[in-house]
């Protein structure tokens, strides 16, 4: 009895190992030239989506864009620039090495608070091209701590001025910008606004439904360690909370990823969604094509995660 049991309690470790291991396996295998110096678990449901970028500025240095590619990138968000006054010295470097490489890539406007909008306004026009095969530009919005322009402006304050800029990148671009925004400034300022807009949210140790009161968002930052073919040093991850047709219409205009509305050449199956997620059976083929193996429905263990 005593043997069979410990027989049991072996096949039944084996088991169990089996199954964790087919749970962390679609992380991995989407994108397995892909890293993270201090991964958390609390982010894994962003590990899991089939589509995947970065965000860079200046800090990530001499970019090998084909590398970065070669990892299965699909997209690029890139600083260009800051204020009234700042560009990011190598925003025309990234900006032409990832177009070279064949990445979509979209820039970002870092919104200085202490700075008038029109002013802002005026600088970004100046900078962000309008290319056309562009992904739409990016509203960066947080409190500059430990800045010179530390103090934090009033709730009404800050939604005019970002108002006026998105109406601004919108007119400049053709094209609706996307907000990204930190948990203290969603807290502060943004819930229940702009909700029409497509949200960039960053929550590196938790899922985000536990970070922010918001239903819905279309990119997650899910760190700010991660290690990507190409780039020395860490490097911010992102993903795409959609379908592979939602990202292809988004990026051809056809869809409002903000809004979930179609604007022609909308899925013909009446009544079914888009699934929120396709990682498919396979990964991308940039990524090295991995066979992913799934869990059993209803199989899953429970796990808590940790707080930020």
């Amino acid at each position: 009895m005593r043997s069979r049991i410990l027989e049991r309690a072996t096949l039944g470790a084996f088991a169990l190992g089996g199954l964790l291991t087919c749970l962390a396996a679609p992380a991995a295998a989407l994108y397995p030239k892909k890293s993270d110096a201090s991964p958390h678990h609390g982010v894994r449901d962003a590990r899991r989506q089939a589509i995947q970028g970065i965000d860079i500025s200046r800090w990530q240095g001499e970019i090998d864009w084909d590398k970065v590619k070669d990892a299965g990138t699909r997209f690029v968000f890139m600083k260009a620039t800051e204020g009234g006054d700042h560009l990011d010295p190598n925003f025309r470097q990234n900006w032409a090495g990832a177009k070279k490489a064949g990445i979509p890539r979209g820039a970002y406007h870092f919104v200085w608070w202490c700075r008038p909008a029109r002013e802002q306004v005026r600088w970004f026009k100046r900078h962000i091209p309008r290319d056309p095969d562009a992904l739409p530009p990016v509203l960066d919005v947080e409190w500059q701590n430990g800045s010179q322009c530390a103090r934090k402006v009033s709730r009404e304050d800050a939604l005019e001025k970002m108002r006026i800029m998105l109406a601004a990148l919108h007119e400049h671009t053709g094209k609706k910008p996307i907000i990204y925004t930190d948990i203290n400034f969603h807290e502060d300022i943004l819930e229940g606004e702009f909700n029409h807009y497509p949200y960039w949210l960053r929550s590196t140790a938790a899922p985000l439904k536990h970070r922010y009161k918001r239903e819905k968002w279309e990119f997650w930052q899910f760190t700010t360690t991660g290690r990507v073919p190409g780039i020395t040093g860490d490097v911010d991850r992102n993903a795409f909370f959609g379908s592979e047709s939602q990202f292809a219409a988004w990026r051809e205009g056809r869809f409002d990823i903000g809004s979930r509305k179609w604007h022609g050449g909308e899925p013909k199956v009446a009544g079914r969604k888009p699934p929120a997620t396709s990682a498919g059976a396979r990964a991308p083929k940039a990524a090295g094509g991995t066979q992913l193996r799934m869990a059993p429905p209803g199989r899953i263990p429970q796990r808590t995660a940790r707080t930020d």
